[in-house]
């Protein structure tokens, strides 16, 4: 075998690679740095460019203020007086000039541009080696030039006789090293200055990006991306609606679940709270006027359950979500509960009428069994019948017999008050049955048990209006809390079953509202409360006469009545809006 086919192959040694830091941290410190360094080189270099400029002007001016000095009416009286040598006065005045003012040099000519003076005197008499033309014209020049003695910056200035003649010329040159000598030495200082300017927007970048990175919590963009298109994905897809508000309590999102639990809109987005909901117990849910858990509110025909967490920003985030459906089933649950309660009071006591009955017979008392038979069926016919003549509609009618029914096995008179009369041209009977349903069932919660308890429903139709009153010989509600019992919540009740109270009212009044009525309690005048509710358009225009029909089967088969009496009774409470 191979010994190299033999040995496993050895993983490639993975490379380190620098490449462009992924955090939003360090990306952010990184570019300020880039910017704040660009920033700083390019003033610095702004400003040595004219920094430069601006010296050899002030060079040229220097010269050109020394040769103006210079060119006096007594150094023309002496270039004309003598002759150009190394001993002479000129040479004698332009070198004391020049060593007294550190120039390089001081040349002074006559018109032929020879020279009377030099820093060597092997040049005197020479002629210079630029172009005097100018100066002896009459012109000062200034000008960065170079002659025998190298670059310099010079200063000319024409000679004039006490009469004003030009007679020559006087050349003053500075040093061209010295000027960038004083450049050279400005640099350092200004490098220092900026990279003071720069070590602070350095500490000031790196501020920032310490508190960017506490804010983002050190993410990665990447990370940031993902997470925003995360959110999306989940405000959109789950089935719990979302409403974010900032500090202002403006709306700052709302997914779609939110808009279908609210009725809103996309346009709610940025607007305030109270402006797009309006008044009600849901604003103050969400705004945070309301605390608490698990918070209970109606908006529109919807129960919702409703929780609020503030926010580091002084915003808040609230959840809402849709107990319709459970409501509806625990309202099931009950009336199915208290089904089951009446139907085994109706079977202890039917098992009492039958043994009553036994007993008649086996003591051969035949005419009392038959009488007896005769009441306890009559109760029931009875009781059918005069909810039939009153009620016309099946639905309603049924709701009353089967509330008897369980008021009867409860103690309490649930009966009709006389001159009611409710015609069967009901619009929406489940409305009406909820908004029975829900009145009924509270008022025997608070007739029962007291002195000779009773209930009455009065029905009143007005055209095409009809006015609900229940009445109960109950404690009643106190005035100042004759409003807060329509607030979604409120109750006095024992939780039930599914968990929560405070919805019928509520819903009754919300019913009556949306038709353009309203709901209301008072005192009635025997003490407990009178319910008074006002359905406007709840009823379809009469039919010509003749055409009206008197369900007059219901009052005729009792048993009919007991049935119809669980279904209604299941219908009323049970219905999407029914709670109490």
């Amino acid at each position: 075998m191979n010994p190299a086919q033999s040995s496993p192959p050895r993983p490639r040694a993975r490379r380190r690679r620098f490449g462009w830091p992924q955090r939003v941290f360090s990306q952010v410190l990184l570019m300020q740095l880039a910017i704040a360094t660009g920033v700083t080189v390019l003033a610095t270099g702004l400003f040595l460019a004219p920094l430069s400029a601006q010296l050899d002007d002030q060079a040229m001016r220097r010269a050109l203020a020394i040769a103006g000095t210079t060119a006096s009416p007594r150094l023309a009286a002496d270039l004309t007086g003598s002759r150009p040598s190394a001993r002479g006065p000129v040479q004698t005045e332009a070198e004391r000039i020049r060593t007294s003012t550190g120039a390089e040099y001081v040349v002074v000519m006559d018109t032929r541009g020879v020279r009377w003076s030099h820093t060597d005197p092997a040049q005197i008499g020479r002629v210079v080696s630029t172009d005097p033309s100018a100066v002896l014209a009459g012109n000062e020049v200034m000008e960065i030039d170079s002659g025998t003695l190298g670059r310099s910056a010079r200063g000319k200035a024409p000679l004039r006789d006490a009469d004003g003649r030009i007679v020559g010329a006087v050349s003053v040159g500075i040093e061209y090293d010295s000027v960038r000598d004083r450049l050279l030495a400005a640099i350092p200082g200004l490098l220092a200055y900026a990279g003071g300017a720069l070590a602070a927007g350095a500490l000031a970048a790196y501020l920032i990006s310490r508190r960017l990175q506490r804010q983002t919590h050190d993410l990665a963009f990447s990370d940031i991306s993902a997470l925003l298109a995360e959110r999306e994905a989940m405000l959109h897809g789950i089935r719990e609606g979302v409403v974010a508000l900032d500090r202002n309590g403006s709306v700052r999102l709302m997914n779609d679940e939110a808009q279908r639990l609210l009725g809103l809109g996309p346009d709610a987005a940025g607007r305030p709270l109270d402006e797009v909901l309006g008044g009600g117990r849901t604003a103050d849910v969400l705004a945070g006027r309301v605390t608490g858990e698990d918070l209970l509110t109606v908006r529109g025909h919807r129960v919702l359950i409703a929780n609020r967490m503030p926010t580091d920003d002084g915003g808040a985030v609230a959840t809402l979500r849709d107990r319709t459906e459970l409501e509806r089933l625990g309202r099931e649950l009950d009336s199915t509960r208290g089904l089951i309660d009446a139907l085994r009071a109706q079977d202890h006591e039917h098992a009492n009428r039958l043994h009553t009955l036994l007993g008649l017979l086996e003591l051969e008392m035949h005419e009392e069994a038959v009488e007896f038979v005769t009441e306890v069926v009559g109760v029931h016919r009875a009781t059918a019948e005069q909810v039939t003549e009153k009620v016309h509609d099946p639905l309603l009618a049924a709701l009353l017999v089967g509330k008897a029914t369980v008021a009867a096995e409860r103690g309490v008179s649930l009966r009709l008050a006389p001159g009611s009369l409710l015609p069967d041209r009901l619009v929406d009977p489940r409305e009406l049955v909820t908004v029975v349903g829900n009145l009924v069932d509270n008022a025997l919660d608070a007739a029962a048990g007291t002195p000779g308890a009773r209930i009455e429903v009065s029905f009143r139709a007005e055209g095409r209006t009809v006015v609900l009153r229940v009445s109960d010989s109950g404690p009643g509600v106190p005035e100042e809390r004759r409003e807060l019992i329509f607030t979604e919540g409120w109750t006095t009740k024992a939780l039930p079953s599914h968990g929560k109270r405070g919805l019928g009212l509520p819903l009754v009044r919300r019913l009556a509202e949306r038709r353009g009525g309203t709901a209301g309690v008072t005192g009635g005048p025997e003490g407990g409360a009178v319910f008074t509710v006002v359905l406007p358009d709840a009823l379809t225009d009469p039919e010509p006469a003749g055409d009206a029909l008197t369900p007059a089967s219901a009052a005729d088969d009792p048993t009919g009545a007991s049935t119809g009496v669980g279904s209604g009774s299941g219908s009323g409470s049970g219905s999407e809006e029914a709670a109490r």
